[in-house]
């Protein structure tokens, strides 16, 4: 054999070296959670409908006592011989030990006369009568005048609970647990969430959101003032932080026929950095039918009284100051348009006084145009 064919067998052998291990290293494991997780745990040995051979010697005796207290009861020898027999090989043994020691609640006549029934000789451990007595001769004396003993009570012994009963007990009894910590689980996980989302510090954009829903209690209430009631009615809401802020709206008429779109945007900041300090909006309104968009600047105090930002502004809309429940008229060929400043607050800093917005909610009310 030559060297080559000798390194090639041993490097064979090495290679088969670890897959062996990994094979023992797999069978123990697999040993331990089908013996240990399966077998005993999981899915045990169940033992059902066991024979009274099959029992302990204690209660063996205690099913020897019942059937000798059902023979008294009933006088059925065929039945007796039945239960005597399930007992197996240590039947006689058990009937021996018993007539030798009989239990307070046995009459020892009663277990002779079982005995007798079951064809077992008793000898010196107790009388065995010619044949199994009637149930009034198991009386305390005998003759016309005896008190005869009360009949012995018939008592329904519940049938001890098996261990597959048990077993499937356990089982429901783990899901349940498994099930429970499951719940705790989420519940504990779901309340983390919550507790750090109330942790968290809210977005300018979604401040501006909840302003907006708060706002919304103060809609106007146009048939009440004896106006008609509009096509549309929007709330839109500002923040200072929101930088993209940009609401727009659809227009639609009763029949869900597409007419227009309105909106406000930021059009005009002072200062530098960020958060930008808005001192301008636009609002502008689109009418399908129109040829223009038809566009007025909503601006600051500051802003307004510039002479020169408001030129500068007013190249793109008509310039408006803003004041709290002030109202703007935009139209166009067939619609109009009317929004009012709900609510505003201008920021405080370094610039000038109600120079930029700290706040500003408008409501967009849209009538077609007569």
């Amino acid at each position: 054999m030559s060297e080559k064919t000798k390194l090639s067998g041993l490097f064979d052998k090495a290679s088969l070296l670890p897959a062996g291990i990994a094979g023992v290293v797999a069978f123990i494991i697999g040993v331990i959670f089908g013996l240990v997780v399966l077998g005993w745990w999981l899915w045990p040995v169940q033992w059902v409908d066991a024979s009274p051979a099959d029992l302990q010697q204690d209660y063996q005796s205690s099913y020897l006592e019942m059937a000798i207290e059902a023979y008294a009861f009933t006088g059925d020898a065929e039945a007796a011989q039945k239960r005597f027999t399930a007992l197996g090989e240590k039947g006689p043994e058990l009937l021996k030990a018993l007539a030798k020691n009989p239990p307070p609640q046995l009459d020892p006549y009663i277990i002779g006369s079982f005995a007798a029934a079951v064809n077992q000789p008793l000898g010196e451990h107790g009388p065995i009568p010619a044949e199994p007595p009637p149930t009034e001769a198991l009386s305390a004396g005998g003759g016309e005048n005896a008190t005869p003993e009360a009949e012995p009570t018939k008592v329904d012994v519940p049938p001890p609970a098996t261990k597959k009963g048990k077993s499937i007990f356990s089982l429901v009894s783990l899901l349940c647990g498994i099930s429970l910590l499951a719940l705790l689980a989420a519940a504990g996980l779901f309340f983390w969430r919550s507790r750090q989302q109330s942790q968290t510090p809210m977005t300018p954009a979604q401040r501006a959101r909840a302003a907006t829903e708060a706002a919304a209690a103060q809609a106007s209430d146009f048939e009440a003032e004896g106006r008609e009631q509009p096509l549309s009615q929007f709330m839109t809401t500002y923040i200072h932080g929101d930088d993209l802020f940009d609401d727009s709206f659809s227009i639609d008429a009763p029949t869900g026929e597409f007419l227009g779109e309105c909106g406000v945007g930021i059009t005009e900041t002072i200062g530098v950095g960020e958060p930008k300090r808005v001192m301008a909006f636009e609002i502008w309104l689109f009418d399908k039918n129109d040829i223009q968009t038809v566009t007025k600047v909503l601006m600051s105090e500051h802003a307004y009284n510039d002479e020169a930002t408001r030129q500068r502004l007013a190249a793109k809309g008509d310039p408006v100051m803003a004041k709290p429940g002030e109202e703007i008229v935009l139209e166009t060929e067939k619609l109009q348009l009317v929004a009012r400043v709900v609510d505003m607050a201008y920021g405080e800093d370094a610039l000038p006084a109600n120079s930029y917005f700290e706040r500003l909610t408008l409501e967009l009310a849209v009538w077609p145009k007569a």
